[in-house]
């Protein structure tokens, strides 16, 4: 059973394709125009173990609010349409991930119903083209897109680019975790008989 998904977005903001394979290797190829951004999603991937390939073209010249949130959309997307029925997953996933001096949690539910919430502070504005504040909108349009509750707490707190991609490899874990199948599971993990 192929869990591959591809999403295209076309607005007067953005470009974006996504092609995602959450039976991967951790291949990524991104193109976001955001340094940093690039750096977060290729992160994901290879903790992930995802193949993940992100074209964007976004109206930098404004700022990169519509890229970064966009992309968010879309990966969500991606996400929820990979995952398919959810017959035999885990559904749930959790991890806490050192990365220095910073220790954060992330825990995610693939229930259907979408939430968000995180405890996340910086430090700084930004890390290199990216403003920290687009963190919060990307993982906000992740979950509601993918339908995910998805939960961030910042256990210990540091460096600004330590913060960051400390969030993006723990979501990876936890992802990785909660699509994973579990032979003992018959149909999907819910009382209701649906997710």
């Amino acid at each position: 059973m192929s869990r591959k998904a591809e999403v295209i977005r076309d607005t007067k903001e953005t470009k974006i394709r996504v092609v995602l394979d959450l039976d991967g290797t951790g291949e990524a190829q991104i193109h976001t125009g955001i340094g940093f951004f690039d750096h977060m999603l290729d992160g994901f991937a290879r903790h992930g173990l995802f193949d993940l390939t992100v074209d964007v073209e976004g109206d930098l010249e404004v700022d990169c609010h519509h890229t970064i949130e966009d992309t968010g959309i879309v990966l969500g997307e991606a996400i929820r349409k990979a995952v398919g029925d959810k017959k035999g997953i885990r559904r749930y996933g959790d991890r806490v991930l050192p990365m220095d001096e910073v220790l954060v949690l992330c825990a995610l539910d693939l229930s259907g119903r979408p939430y968000f919430c995180s405890d996340a502070v910086f430090p700084t504005e930004r890390i290199g083209e990216l403003d920290t504040e687009m963190i919060r909108e990307f993982f906000y349009a992740v979950s509601y897109s993918a339908a995910m509750n998805l939960h961030f707490c910042m256990l210990r707190d540091g460096n600004s680019h330590h913060m960051a991609e400390g969030m993006f490899k723990a979501f990876a874990k936890a992802l990785d975790e909660a699509v994973s199948f579990d032979e003992r599971i018959e149909g999907v993990l819910s009382t209701k008989g649906t997710i």
